[in-house]
């Protein structure tokens, strides 16, 4: 049976750069806040009108297949991960097939938040495994700018989230020295609502704490979206950030040990952690759980903020493209967000 491998890796973020210093002018925020608490100098956002999700998911898929030394014609599957689509549907999956004129192939949309590029990862690994196919596509983008609170009220999560791409492309070896060597998915769903969007959506309120609902049952209003949802603030997304932390930091490290004690490695084996890139203290807490040197865990966030299933590859790529990452490397990526839910792979380049 063959193993997968990343034949090809790209990344896209827009030329906006928004500092800490710009949202002081929107909210009641200061640098030194955001980066105590997030480790966030400045983030990137797409054109409000001429670039998209899919768009940004295009522009670093060019890149990875040009790398994997093939064409667009070649690729004969898409994976998208991303929260922020195009359309509630369809998915981005078809639309990047339609904007790069590819073949009438299968097109499959993740929706698995923060760890959804490890989760479409994982899926490709399988296919490649498989037989089934030989050039998968995986793309992670977001395009969160579109929907954040630009308000005081909002500042807790609009300081944190930006926008970008990355994508690899994914092909069988029959080397033994490399490629994906398992991947470890987990989800709990009890805590689903501290991490989410709410509205808009199709629960009426179903799941939400009688505090947070606002319908009157038998009224009109249930079934659109009402005033008071906007004046609660449900049409932005809520995180109840303390415990999202004290959930990531046990969680990221029993995963990444998941996959270190199947393949028989330590943590000092690793080459380089690529971690989510959800908060640097989050990333620097991990890297003292496992004992790690700073040369062993890559962060970015710093410069892109938190871009959810697009964080994972775009940091991936800067790594390689710094020349942090060479052939027989062994790497593992992991990642927590909303649902709750947990990955990790880990692979030798």
């Amino acid at each position: 049976m063959p193993k997968t491998k990343i034949a090809g890796i790209g990344m896209y973020v827009p030329d906006h750069v928004v500092s800490n210093q710009d949202l002081i002018k929107y909210m009641d925020t200061t640098d030194a806040w955001i980066q105590e608490r997030t480790g966030i100098k400045e983030r990137r956002y797409a054109h409000r009108t001429e670039e998209t999700t899919t768009t940004m998911g295009v522009e670093a898929a060019k890149i990875a297949i040009e790398r994997a030394g093939i064409t667009p014609q070649d690729i004969d599957f898409i994976i998208f991960a991303t929260l922020s689509p195009d359309y509630y549907f369809p998915g981005c999956g078809v639309l990047v097939q339609r904007a790069m004129k590819m073949k009438e192939i299968g097109a499959l949309d993740v929706r698995n938040q923060c760890s959804g590029f490890v989760y479409a990862l994982s899926t490709g690994d399988q296919f490649i495994r498989s037989g089934m196919y030989k050039n998968i596509l995986v793309i992670g983008s977001e395009k969160h700018s579109f929907g954040l609170d630009f308000s005081t009220r909002g500042r807790n999560i609009s300081v944190i989230f930006g926008d970008g791409a990355g994508a690899v492309v994914l092909q069988p070896t029959e080397n033994d020295n490399s490629g994906i060597l398992s991947t470890h998915l987990h989800s709990d769903g009890e805590s689903a609502e501290i991490l989410a969007m709410y509205n808009p959506g199709t629960h009426a309120n179903h799941w939400l704490p009688q505090k947070l609902a606002d319908f009157n049952e038998g009224e009109m209003g249930d079934m659109f979206m009402s005033h008071a949802m906007i004046d609660k603030a449900q049409n932005f997304p809520f995180m109840d950030g303390q415990s999202v932390f004290k959930k990531a930091v046990v969680k990221i490290p029993e995963v990444i040990m998941e996959a270190l004690n199947q393949n028989g490695y330590k943590p000092s084996d690793l080459k380089i952690l690529i971690p989510h890139q959800a908060n640097l203290r989050i990333s620097q807490y991990i890297q003292q759980t496992l004992a790690l040197r700073d040369d062993q865990v890559y962060n970015n966030i710093q410069r892109y903020g938190n871009t959810t299933a697009a964080s994972i590859p775009l940091a991936l790529c800067e790594a390689w493209q710094e020349g942090k990452i060479k052939e027989g490397d062994l790497v593992c990526l992991a990642s927590f967000g909303s649902g709750f839910t947990w990955a990790s792979a880990l692979l030798k380049w």
